[in-house]
């Protein structure tokens, strides 16, 4: 089966919306890029895994969203906690450490948690919220809520065991998740199409009856349709979808890797060709929905939010000592003596 080529749609957006998106793009785009500077001076430990490139995916999903849906996530999670609403100052004080971020400083980048916005983590094993998603829709469906869990994972966790036992439980059950796979079109250290014999990953729910399809993960507008198509086939009890939103990460896989495994020219190609937050501003501008002064007032309005966050997070604490004994799992009591 050949694999659908990608293809910008024609805007039927209003300018609210497109200038909405705009704004949400950008502040994960300015928020990670700062999150890049605070790693290398030091201030944030431990792994980091940037969005930069792939907003168009989270912001266009985000807007399909209803109250009471949830959302989940792995480690490249921080556009996901921008997108839903959360505050980029606490973000920016866990990804720091500090106690007053959304894990008290104990989950970092990769494990940050708020049922308020209905946010399941940032899990840092590969694949392992996939389960977990279908867990979160299986409660909904139990309790009779019109909810849908968007479970989202990438290319490199589309080939582990847990997401196939998955599909099949959520087929089985019929229960109301849209699985979201990122193809960012590189693994870890090599690409896609390296280390799986079948690329169209859309089609991986096949033999349990789950329907997908790929979508342009460049094009927020691209992503919203298909996001209404398929939230809106889960929402009404028809079961799981599989979305394949073909995206692109800008940065390595991590802040410390130099991502060798790709050339320099390519990524220039994909920024100068490709970018989301570029096509967007197009459309804003040939619109004539905002003038250059507007976006570059968006741009200065972004900046101060991202520096804010950051001197937020510097002024905050460390956790306390005995932060270390909460929110772990203990014994009520000591075994008794023999």
């Amino acid at each position: 089966m050949a694999t659908p080529k990608p293809t910008r749609q024609t805007t039927q957006s209003t300018g609210d919306e497109l200038t909405a998106w705009y704004r949400d793009m950008l502040l994960i785009r300015r928020f990670e890029e700062k999150a890049g500077q605070l790693y290398g001076m030091g201030l944030i430990g431990g792994f980091c895994h940037l969005y930069i490139g792939q907003e168009a995916v989270v912001v266009g999903l985000e807007s399909c969203a209803q109250d009471g849906d949830r959302r989940i996530t792995s480690y490249r999670n921080h556009g996901h906690m921008l997108a839903c609403g959360m505050d980029p100052g606490r973000i920016m004080a866990e990804l720091t450490g500090r106690a007053e971020g959304y894990s008290g400083g104990k989950g970092g980048s990769m494990h940050m948690f708020n049922p308020e916005t209905r946010f399941y983590g940032g899990h840092g094993i590969v694949g392992a919220q996939v389960p977990i998603g279908a867990g979160l829709a299986f409660a909904d469906k139990y309790r009779g809520k019109p909810a849908v869990t968007f479970t989202y994972f990438g290319d490199g966790a589309a080939n582990q065991g847990q997401v196939y036992e998955t599909f099949n439980m959520a087929a089985h059950w019929s229960l109301p998740v849209v699985f979201v796979i990122e193809n960012n079109q590189h693994d870890l250290g090599m690409m896609t199409r390296r280390g799986a014999k079948t690329t169209e990953l859309y089609t991986r729910g096949q033999s349990f009856g789950i329907p997908g399809q790929i979508v342009d993960g460049m094009d927020v507008e691209a992503v919203r349709a298909a996001g209404l198509k398929a939230a809106k086939h889960a929402r009404t009890g028809k079961g799981p979808y599989i979305l394949e939103v073909k995206t692109y990460r800008y940065r390595g896989h991590s802040m410390s890797d130099p991502a060798k495994y790709r050339t320099r020219e390519e990524v220039t190609r994909m920024r100068e060709e490709r970018d989301p937050i570029d096509h967007v501003r197009d459309l804003l501008l040939t619109g004539k929905h905002l003038s250059e002064e507007d976006l570059k007032a968006i741009d200065k309005e972004t900046k101060a939010i991202v520096s804010e966050a950051a001197d937020f997070a510097r002024a905050c604490s460390e956790p306390a000592t005995d932060a270390l004994w909460r929110d772990v799992y203990a014994a009520p009591n000591p075994a008794p003596q023999a």
